[in-house]
């Protein structure tokens, strides 16, 4: 891979003073008064996030997990002006089908770790090999190693456009996307962008599934059951009182 033109190895290495200055800006948090029986009706309780900055601060082991994302080929690229990284595992099967995983808002690529190895080596996992994937993991411009974003314009087209040429630098002539969240979005333009070597895409989110349409007429409500009807006030609960990030 190191061979490919404009493709360089990569791997995580955070400075040791960043982690220092953390450890020191958590110790040195100043805490609220806590209101007596507020419980969760009022926001995190605060000794429950004071153990959870202790934790950070003492327990958590990053040279630890940096070790675990390191064990997996890392590499960056730079395409349309913009930073890459991404994860490239070659599945030991030599017939295996080229798979790009998609994360989400506001994720990473750590989401697919879990997967890596029953989706490259099906085979080692009690699959079927003819089951097998090339996996392509990609920090979505802005997010990991792929942030800083360069300029504003980051839409899901225009990231989808960079990772169809991520995938042509990479030699790969058919292809597959599977998203989730954001990746949901990209994944189908991907499809929209590149027909003649994507074979297919899945989501795990529909795309217009967590973003409702908008009101339901009133005589569409009329031929609703119970339960549809209990359903769509929950759903409209949600958005006034639960949805309040995604309308930021």
């Amino acid at each position: 891979m190191s061979g490919v033109p404009g493709i360089e190895e990569f791997q995580i290495s955070i400075p040791q003073a960043s982690l220092d200055n953390l450890a020191q800006r958590l110790e040195k948090t100043r805490w609220p008064s806590v209101l007596p029986g507020s419980a969760w009706q009022r926001g995190v309780p605060v000794e429950y996030l004071r153990g959870l900055a202790e934790y950070w601060r003492a327990g958590f082991d990053w040279r630890a997990q940096e070790r675990r994302l390191n064990a997996y080929p890392q590499y960056t690229t730079e395409i349309d002006g913009q930073r890459i990284h991404f994860l490239h595992v070659k599945s030991p099967e030599p017939n295996a089908t080229p798979l790009l995983l998609l994360h989400g808002w506001p994720g990473s690529f750590v989401e697919f770790l879990h997967v890596i190895g029953p989706l490259s080596d099906p085979r080692a996992h009690g699959g079927d090999p003819a089951q097998a994937f090339d996996l392509v993991i990609p920090s979505l411009p802005g997010f990991g190693f792929s942030g800083p974003v360069a300029e504003p314009g980051w839409t899901s087209r225009r990231i989808a456009a960079a990772l169809a040429e991520l995938m042509s630098r990479l030699g790969y002539q058919r292809y597959g996307a599977q998203g989730g969240d954001f990746g949901a979005f990209i994944a189908p333009d991907l499809g929209r962008v590149d027909p003649d070597h994507v074979i297919g895409v899945h989501v795990n989110a529909a795309t217009m599934g967590f973003i409702p349409f908008g009101d339901v007429p009133e005589e569409e409500k009329a031929t609703f059951s119970p339960v549809e009807k209990e359903r769509l006030q929950r759903l409209a609960s949600f958005m006034a009182d639960g949805n309040g990030y995604f309308q930021i």
